[in-house]
């Protein structure tokens, strides 16, 4: 097939496999725009399903090599690489914000947590540490040692281009596997610095590789033999879809799904700091994260005076570009997701709730752009799209209970078990929360507990599919497996035919 030509004064982006950018060639590729001004900056090549054997192969290739490397030499190219990105994060941000559109505040936000995967990875030796012990029967000593998979894959979302990479491949590379990563196809260009920057640390070519595209190269990840383990962060649906292809291909898959993340507040709680928590929760990167606060679970008489403070606080919140100076919360990545959020918006009060705040009406919904405002729903109830859905957009939702027994009935019966909060100055009601509450990721006063880098992310219910969470420890455990060996090095002497079996008594 011929290789398409770019358009005059359109970037293009291209595959990165072997330690180079390679020209896709299957004469498919997509749009990206720009979201603070609607107008399409870059295309980006879309894979076949050639091209993806052709990375699988490198780095399987790759393989041979890059797991024999000693595990100091691995520590040093991490710690090089970490020095890179810290050097670079606003390079990275602004490669963000154009793409994404979230603010560069916030761009530059989500480069240092992604830095900390780094930085965990870098005392890969000590993670790596397996267990021994001597003399379990007569002249026997048994030890575990940990080994890499291989080829391993990572399909990530367009709402953390940078972070979302680095929570997988930081640990996949330092344990020993080489690794095939697929981005969104809408902000494909931060993947492909990280790439080069891997480079300049030292890591040989092949051991990271990236291929754009659709759901051909997706499906060709998910059933390629020489494709270990795959990774992935996305919707639900896709979620589902990813584990029991993958698992039905004989892969380890870790596939985190969506999430529909309650903030219960007790009428004990300080109003202003849990509605200082909602708004920068709610709308904080327009909605678009996955660990949004998006319903505000109101328990007795702190429905009110909330709602007036949380409403008092929107106005105030700066919409606009995300490279422009001031801006708080920026378009959201594309004109079809931005009309979509605006549905939830339009159908609310058919269903029965009351819009407080429309973000319809804000005047920044008409600029050029895939811009909207905040809204704010109130009487919200299980049943409702609004509340039943994952919105992923600036839009909260408030649901009234009079107790706190039907608050965390109401959090444990949705189907999503990402992440949840709880406001109050009782630190029992606190403790019994954390004991009861069905869900991955629990704060007390935090509105987004996203764990630090040496726990591990991740939900329960719908928002997981599979045995292990993301990064941190569970993370070095997805990308390794278990190996005991047994052994003896006995005097030649007391060697004997023995048919029962094995004693270590």
């Amino acid at each position: 097939m011929a290789v398409r030509e770019p358009e005059v004064g359109i970037k293009r982006v291209s595959h990165w496999i072997g330690g180079r950018v390679v020209v896709g060639n299957s004469g498919r590729s997509g749009a990206v725009w720009n979201p603070a001004t609607g107008q399409k900056q870059a295309m980006v090549d879309f894979a076949s399903a050639e091209e993806v054997d052709r990375a699988i192969a490198v780095a399987k290739e790759a393989f041979k090599s890059w797991r024999q490397t000693p595990l100091s030499r691995r520590a040093e190219i991490m710690f090089k690489f970490r020095e890179l990105i810290d050097a670079n994060r606003k390079k990275i941000a602004e490669l963000i914000t154009l793409e994404h559109g979230k603010t560069l505040p916030d761009a530059l936000g989500e480069v240092a947590r992604g830095l900390e995967n780094v930085e965990f990875a870098c005392g890969i030796p000590n993670l790596l540490k397996g267990g021994y012990s001597e003399q379990v029967s007569r002249g026997v000593d048994v030890y575990q040692i940990r080994q890499p998979l291989g080829v391993v894959a990572g399909i990530t979302p367009f709402n953390f281009p940078a972070m979302v990479p680095m929570w997988m491949f930081a640990n996949a590379i330092a344990c020993g596997n080489t690794f095939v990563l697929k981005p969104s196809e809408k902000d494909p260009s931060a993947s492909m610095y990280l790439a080069e920057l891997l480079q300049q640390a030292g890591l040989p070519d092949g051991v990271f590789n990236v291929v754009h595209g659709d759901k051909v190269a997706v499906d060709r990840l998910l059933e390629h033999p020489d494709v270990k383990a795959v990774s992935f962060v996305g919707s639900t649906p896709i979620a589902k879809y990813i584990y029991e292809t993958g698992t039905k291909h004989g892969k380890r898959v870790q596939a985190l799904g969506g999430a529909k993340n309650h903030m219960v507040v007790l009428p004990d709680a300080d109003i202003n700091m849990a509605a200082d928590a909602a708004v920068s929760a709610a709308y904080g990167s327009a909605g678009e994260r996955c660990m949004a606060i998006s319903v505000v679970v109101a328990v007795g008489d702190v429905a009110d005076p909330l709602i007036e403070a949380i409403k008092e606080r929107m106005p105030k919140i700066k919409v606009g570009p995300g490279l422009e100076e001031g801006s708080e919360m920026g378009p959201l990545i594309s004109k079809e997701h931005r009309d979509k959020v605006a549905s939830y918006v339009e159908n609310a009060p058919k269903e029965g709730a009351t819009v407080v705040v429309d973000g319809r009406e804000d005047p920044v919904s008409q600029r050029e752009g895939f811009f909207l405002g905040t809204s704010l729903l109130d009487n919200v109830k299980p049943g409702m799209k609004c509340y039943d859905d994952e919105i992923f957009g600036p839009v909260l939702s408030v649901v009234r209970v009079k107790t706190y027994e039907e608050a965390l009935k109401l959090v444990n019966e949705h189907p999503y078990g990402n992440g949840t909060a709880i406001f109050t100055r009782d630190g029992g009601a606190a403790r019994q929360f954390q004991f009861d509450v069905e869900a991955g990721m629990v704060g007390i006063n935090v509105p987004i507990p996203v764990p630090v880098a040496y726990y591990s992310f991740g939900g329960w219910k719908a928002s997981l599919f599979g045995d292990l969470h993301m990064y941190g420890p569970e993370g070095v455990q997805f990308y390794t497996r278990a190996k005991v060996v047994t052994s003896r090095w006995p005097d030649p002497s007391t060697s004997k035919v023995d048919l029962g079996f094995p004693q270590v008594r």
